[in-house]
Protein backbone atom coordinates (compact mmCIF):
# COMPACT_ATOMS: atom_id res chain seq x y z
CA UNK A 1 0.00 0.00 0.00
CA UNK A 2 1.64 3.83 -0.79
CA UNK A 3 -0.46 6.05 1.23
CA UNK A 4 -2.01 5.98 4.87
CA UNK A 5 -4.17 9.16 5.83
CA UNK A 6 -4.21 9.78 9.44
CA UNK A 7 -6.54 12.20 10.63
CA UNK A 8 -6.95 12.63 14.71
CA UNK A 9 -10.25 13.31 15.81
CA UNK A 10 -11.90 15.29 18.57
CA UNK A 11 -15.74 15.97 18.80
CA UNK A 12 -16.13 16.43 14.98
CA UNK A 13 -18.29 14.16 13.76
CA UNK A 14 -19.94 16.10 11.08
CA UNK A 15 -16.62 17.73 9.70
CA UNK A 16 -15.32 13.55 9.81
CA UNK A 17 -18.06 12.97 7.42
CA UNK A 18 -17.32 15.60 4.88
CA UNK A 19 -13.53 14.31 4.67
CA UNK A 20 -14.66 10.71 3.88
CA UNK A 21 -16.47 11.09 1.73
CA UNK A 22 -14.58 13.65 -0.11
CA UNK A 23 -11.32 10.97 0.09
CA UNK A 24 -13.92 8.27 -1.11
CA UNK A 25 -14.31 10.00 -4.49
CA UNK A 26 -10.49 9.86 -5.30
CA UNK A 27 -9.33 8.81 -8.19
CA UNK A 28 -6.35 7.20 -7.11
CA UNK A 29 -7.58 4.43 -4.68
CA UNK A 30 -4.14 2.91 -3.65
CA UNK A 31 -4.57 4.54 0.58
CA UNK A 32 -6.33 3.47 3.59
CA UNK A 33 -7.71 5.64 5.69
CA UNK A 34 -6.86 5.78 9.93
CA UNK A 35 -9.02 7.90 12.41
CA UNK A 36 -7.79 8.33 15.63
CA UNK A 37 -10.80 9.38 18.02
CA UNK A 38 -9.01 11.51 20.53
CA UNK A 39 -11.01 10.93 23.54
CA UNK A 40 -14.24 12.70 22.30
CA UNK A 41 -17.60 13.15 23.91
CA UNK A 42 -19.04 13.17 20.64
CA UNK A 43 -17.27 10.52 18.49
CA UNK A 44 -17.94 9.30 15.07
CA UNK A 45 -17.79 5.77 14.75
CA UNK A 46 -20.84 5.58 13.60
CA UNK A 47 -19.93 8.04 10.49
CA UNK A 48 -16.89 5.89 10.09
CA UNK A 49 -18.97 2.62 9.83
CA UNK A 50 -20.76 3.94 6.58
CA UNK A 51 -17.92 4.42 4.83
CA UNK A 52 -17.08 0.74 5.82
CA UNK A 53 -17.93 -0.79 2.24
CA UNK A 54 -16.04 2.48 0.42
CA UNK A 55 -12.50 3.21 2.07
CA UNK A 56 -9.97 0.95 3.50
CA UNK A 57 -11.14 2.43 6.85
CA UNK A 58 -9.73 1.86 10.79
CA UNK A 59 -11.21 3.34 13.39
CA UNK A 60 -9.55 3.91 16.83
CA UNK A 61 -10.41 5.36 20.06
CA UNK A 62 -8.01 6.58 22.38
CA UNK A 63 -7.57 8.65 25.82
CA UNK A 64 -7.06 12.36 24.98
CA UNK A 65 -3.70 13.80 24.58
CA UNK A 66 -4.03 15.96 22.34
CA UNK A 67 -3.83 16.13 18.18
CA UNK A 68 -0.16 15.71 17.52
CA UNK A 69 0.31 12.30 19.69
CA UNK A 70 -3.15 11.20 18.57
CA UNK A 71 -1.22 11.29 14.61
CA UNK A 72 1.79 9.26 16.07
CA UNK A 73 -0.75 6.61 17.73
CA UNK A 74 -2.14 6.19 13.91
CA UNK A 75 1.12 6.42 12.19
CA UNK A 76 2.02 3.41 14.88
CA UNK A 77 -0.78 1.72 12.84
CA UNK A 78 -0.50 2.78 9.46
CA UNK A 79 0.34 0.38 6.87
CA UNK A 80 1.24 2.99 3.77
CA UNK A 81 4.98 3.68 2.47
CA UNK A 82 3.82 7.28 2.82
CA UNK A 83 1.49 8.83 5.83
CA UNK A 84 -0.40 11.60 4.63
CA UNK A 85 -1.74 13.79 7.89
CA UNK A 86 -5.00 15.89 7.43
CA UNK A 87 -7.33 17.74 9.61
CA UNK A 88 -10.32 16.52 10.29
CA UNK A 89 -11.68 19.46 8.83
CA UNK A 90 -10.35 19.47 5.92
CA UNK A 91 -12.11 18.62 2.60
CA UNK A 92 -9.56 16.87 -0.09
CA UNK A 93 -10.74 17.58 -4.13
CA UNK A 94 -11.05 14.49 -5.90
CA UNK A 95 -7.85 14.74 -7.64
CA UNK A 96 -5.72 15.40 -4.67
CA UNK A 97 -4.07 12.22 -4.22
CA UNK A 98 -3.32 11.77 -8.04
CA UNK A 99 -1.51 15.13 -7.77
CA UNK A 100 0.50 13.93 -4.74
CA UNK A 101 1.40 10.45 -6.60
CA UNK A 102 2.34 12.47 -8.98
CA UNK A 103 4.89 15.22 -7.90
CA UNK A 104 6.24 11.70 -6.09
CA UNK A 105 6.63 10.20 -9.59
CA UNK A 106 7.93 13.51 -10.77
CA UNK A 107 10.71 14.52 -7.99
CA UNK A 108 10.52 11.86 -5.19
CA UNK A 109 10.70 13.79 -1.73
CA UNK A 110 11.11 12.40 2.13
CA UNK A 111 7.75 14.97 3.28
CA UNK A 112 5.83 17.99 1.85
CA UNK A 113 2.92 19.79 2.28
CA UNK A 114 -0.01 21.03 -0.05
CA UNK A 115 -1.87 24.74 0.12
CA UNK A 116 -5.25 25.48 1.41
CA UNK A 117 -8.39 27.16 -0.39
CA UNK A 118 -11.79 28.30 0.64
CA UNK A 119 -14.71 26.25 -0.59
CA UNK A 120 -17.66 28.33 -2.47
CA UNK A 121 -19.74 26.55 0.37
CA UNK A 122 -17.45 27.91 3.24
CA UNK A 123 -19.08 31.54 5.12
CA UNK A 124 -17.77 34.86 4.01
CA UNK A 125 -16.51 34.95 7.66
CA UNK A 126 -14.38 31.59 6.64
CA UNK A 127 -13.74 32.82 3.30
CA UNK A 128 -12.22 36.11 4.48
CA UNK A 129 -10.00 34.41 7.24
CA UNK A 130 -8.66 31.81 4.73
CA UNK A 131 -7.66 34.82 3.08
CA UNK A 132 -5.74 36.44 5.76
CA UNK A 133 -4.07 32.94 6.38
CA UNK A 134 -2.83 32.73 3.00
CA UNK A 135 -2.34 36.34 1.14
CA UNK A 136 0.97 37.60 0.38
CA UNK A 137 0.46 40.78 1.69
CA UNK A 138 -0.13 39.07 5.30
CA UNK A 139 1.92 35.90 5.73
CA UNK A 140 4.05 36.66 2.94
CA UNK A 141 3.54 33.09 1.53
CA UNK A 142 5.13 31.33 3.87
CA UNK A 143 1.60 29.56 4.20
CA UNK A 144 2.03 27.32 0.80
CA UNK A 145 2.34 29.92 -1.60
CA UNK A 146 4.53 29.27 -4.85
CA UNK A 147 6.10 32.84 -3.94
CA UNK A 148 7.66 32.81 -0.63
CA UNK A 149 9.79 35.32 2.07
CA UNK A 150 10.74 31.59 3.58
CA UNK A 151 11.99 27.96 3.83
CA UNK A 152 8.31 26.41 3.30
CA UNK A 153 7.32 24.53 6.29
CA UNK A 154 5.05 22.02 5.90
CA UNK A 155 1.28 22.83 8.56
CA UNK A 156 -0.25 19.55 10.06
CA UNK A 157 -4.09 20.13 8.34
CA UNK A 158 -2.31 19.00 4.44
CA UNK A 159 1.34 17.20 5.25
CA UNK A 160 2.76 13.75 4.07
CA UNK A 161 6.21 12.11 5.04
CA UNK A 162 7.66 8.91 4.27
CA UNK A 163 6.43 6.72 7.49
CA UNK A 164 10.34 5.13 7.68
CA UNK A 165 11.30 9.03 8.33
CA UNK A 166 8.38 9.88 10.06
CA UNK A 167 9.34 7.04 12.74
CA UNK A 168 12.71 7.83 12.88
CA UNK A 169 12.25 11.43 13.94
CA UNK A 170 9.51 10.42 16.46
CA UNK A 171 6.78 11.96 14.59
CA UNK A 172 5.24 14.86 16.93
CA UNK A 173 6.68 16.30 19.77
CA UNK A 174 4.76 15.87 23.26
CA UNK A 175 6.45 19.50 24.07
CA UNK A 176 3.94 22.76 24.13
CA UNK A 177 4.89 25.74 22.32
CA UNK A 178 1.81 27.55 23.57
CA UNK A 179 -0.83 27.94 25.94
CA UNK A 180 -2.78 25.79 23.33
CA UNK A 181 -0.39 22.39 22.77
CA UNK A 182 -1.23 21.80 19.14
CA UNK A 183 0.13 25.55 17.76
CA UNK A 184 3.61 25.29 17.03
CA UNK A 185 4.15 21.02 17.27
CA UNK A 186 4.33 20.84 12.82
CA UNK A 187 6.52 23.86 12.64
CA UNK A 188 8.34 21.34 15.02
CA UNK A 189 8.51 18.49 13.33
CA UNK A 190 9.04 20.10 10.04
CA UNK A 191 12.15 21.92 11.42
CA UNK A 192 13.53 18.68 12.52
CA UNK A 193 12.90 17.39 8.62
CA UNK A 194 15.34 19.35 7.44
CA UNK A 195 17.74 18.87 10.65
CA UNK A 196 17.71 15.53 9.73
CA UNK A 197 19.28 16.27 6.56
CA UNK A 198 15.44 14.75 4.73
CA UNK A 199 13.79 16.52 1.60
CA UNK A 200 10.81 18.30 1.71
CA UNK A 201 9.19 20.90 -0.47
CA UNK A 202 5.73 22.19 -1.35
CA UNK A 203 3.45 20.21 -3.61
CA UNK A 204 1.76 23.17 -4.92
CA UNK A 205 -1.08 21.15 -6.52
CA UNK A 206 -1.84 18.96 -3.93
CA UNK A 207 -4.18 21.17 -2.26
CA UNK A 208 -7.42 21.07 0.16
CA UNK A 209 -10.27 22.92 1.34
CA UNK A 210 -9.65 24.03 4.86
CA UNK A 211 -12.59 24.75 7.11
CA UNK A 212 -10.81 27.39 9.12
CA UNK A 213 -12.52 29.31 12.24
CA UNK A 214 -15.71 30.04 11.93
CA UNK A 215 -16.00 34.10 14.12
CA UNK A 216 -13.19 36.38 14.46
CA UNK A 217 -12.55 35.72 18.42
CA UNK A 218 -11.50 32.00 17.56
CA UNK A 219 -9.64 33.35 15.28
CA UNK A 220 -7.88 36.00 17.42
CA UNK A 221 -7.29 32.95 19.51
CA UNK A 222 -5.64 30.90 16.88
CA UNK A 223 -2.97 33.63 15.71
CA UNK A 224 -1.99 34.59 19.46
CA UNK A 225 -1.09 30.92 20.52
CA UNK A 226 0.65 31.07 16.78
CA UNK A 227 2.45 34.10 17.65
CA UNK A 228 3.50 32.55 21.48
CA UNK A 229 4.36 29.12 19.63
CA UNK A 230 6.91 31.09 17.58
CA UNK A 231 9.27 32.46 20.18
CA UNK A 232 9.37 28.92 22.19
CA UNK A 233 10.65 27.26 18.69
CA UNK A 234 13.14 30.45 18.50
CA UNK A 235 14.44 28.88 21.88
CA UNK A 236 14.76 25.73 21.18
CA UNK A 237 15.83 26.24 17.12
CA UNK A 238 17.81 29.59 16.62
CA UNK A 239 17.28 29.01 12.92
CA UNK A 240 13.61 28.92 13.48
CA UNK A 241 13.52 32.85 14.02
CA UNK A 242 13.17 34.77 10.65
CA UNK A 243 12.15 38.72 9.73
CA UNK A 244 9.40 37.72 8.31
CA UNK A 245 8.10 35.82 11.51
CA UNK A 246 8.59 39.79 13.26
CA UNK A 247 6.12 41.49 11.01
CA UNK A 248 3.41 40.90 12.36
CA UNK A 249 5.30 42.47 15.67
CA UNK A 250 6.52 44.91 13.76
CA UNK A 251 2.69 45.77 12.06
CA UNK A 252 0.95 45.87 15.63
CA UNK A 253 3.18 48.32 17.08
CA UNK A 254 3.09 50.77 13.80
CA UNK A 255 -0.28 50.89 14.38
CA UNK A 256 -0.63 51.38 18.15
CA UNK A 257 2.73 53.93 16.86
CA UNK A 258 -0.13 55.78 14.14
CA UNK A 259 -3.36 55.78 16.25
CA UNK A 260 -1.35 57.69 18.73
CA UNK A 261 0.44 59.99 16.23
CA UNK A 262 -3.12 60.39 14.51
CA UNK A 263 -4.44 64.16 16.89
CA UNK A 264 -0.72 65.31 16.15
CA UNK A 265 -1.14 65.19 12.46
CA UNK A 266 -4.34 65.82 11.81
CA UNK A 267 -5.61 61.70 11.34
CA UNK A 268 -2.75 62.06 8.44
CA UNK A 269 -0.99 58.62 10.00
CA UNK A 270 -4.07 56.92 9.59
CA UNK A 271 -4.07 57.20 6.02
CA UNK A 272 -1.54 54.45 6.19
CA UNK A 273 -3.94 52.08 7.30
CA UNK A 274 -6.57 53.51 5.61
CA UNK A 275 -4.17 52.92 2.16
CA UNK A 276 -3.35 49.38 3.38
CA UNK A 277 -6.94 48.24 4.00
CA UNK A 278 -7.38 49.60 0.61
CA UNK A 279 -5.23 47.19 -1.15
CA UNK A 280 -6.68 44.24 1.14
CA UNK A 281 -10.23 44.96 0.12
CA UNK A 282 -9.38 45.26 -3.06
CA UNK A 283 -7.41 42.04 -3.54
CA UNK A 284 -9.45 39.87 -1.97
CA UNK A 285 -12.85 41.18 -3.37
CA UNK A 286 -11.31 40.59 -6.84
CA UNK A 287 -10.10 37.00 -6.06
CA UNK A 288 -14.14 36.08 -4.11
CA UNK A 289 -15.67 38.01 -6.64
CA UNK A 290 -17.24 39.33 -3.23
CA UNK A 291 -17.07 42.74 -1.68
CA UNK A 292 -18.56 41.54 1.05
CA UNK A 293 -15.86 39.21 1.55
CA UNK A 294 -13.40 42.09 0.69
CA UNK A 295 -15.16 44.15 3.81
CA UNK A 296 -14.45 40.82 5.88
CA UNK A 297 -11.01 40.35 5.23
CA UNK A 298 -9.79 43.94 6.19
CA UNK A 299 -10.92 42.55 9.60
CA UNK A 300 -9.38 39.08 9.25
CA UNK A 301 -6.12 40.85 8.16
CA UNK A 302 -5.91 42.62 10.90
CA UNK A 303 -7.60 40.14 13.81
CA UNK A 304 -4.83 38.22 12.33
CA UNK A 305 -1.55 40.57 11.94
CA UNK A 306 -2.11 42.45 15.14
CA UNK A 307 -3.30 38.87 17.01
CA UNK A 308 -0.12 36.94 15.96
CA UNK A 309 1.82 40.15 16.77
CA UNK A 310 0.53 40.43 20.38
CA UNK A 311 1.48 36.95 20.83
CA UNK A 312 4.57 36.74 19.92
CA UNK A 313 5.40 40.57 21.41
CA UNK A 314 3.80 38.97 25.48
CA UNK A 315 6.12 35.57 24.74
CA UNK A 316 9.05 37.30 23.73
CA UNK A 317 8.77 39.82 26.73
CA UNK A 318 8.14 37.21 29.25
CA UNK A 319 10.69 35.02 28.10
CA UNK A 320 13.55 37.04 26.69
CA UNK A 321 13.38 40.26 28.52
CA UNK A 322 11.88 39.30 32.04
CA UNK A 323 12.40 35.29 31.88
CA UNK A 324 9.17 34.15 33.53
CA UNK A 325 8.67 31.17 30.65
Amino acid sequence: MKFSIIVPVYNRPDEVDELLESLGSQTLKDFEVVIVEDGSQVPCKDVCDKYANILDLRYYFKENSGPGQSRNYGVERAKGEYVIILDSDAVAPVGFLQAVDDELKRQPSDAWGGPDAAHESFTDIQKAISYAMTSFFTTGGIRGGKKQLDKFYPRSFNMGVRREVYLALGGFSPLRFSKMSLYGEDIDFSIRIYKGGYSCRLFPEAWVWHKRRTDFKKFWRQVYNSGIARINLWRKYPEALKPVHALPSVFTIGVAGLIVLAPFTKCWSLALLALFALLIFLDSSIRSKSAKVGCLSVVASFVQLIGYGVGFLESWWTNCVVKRG
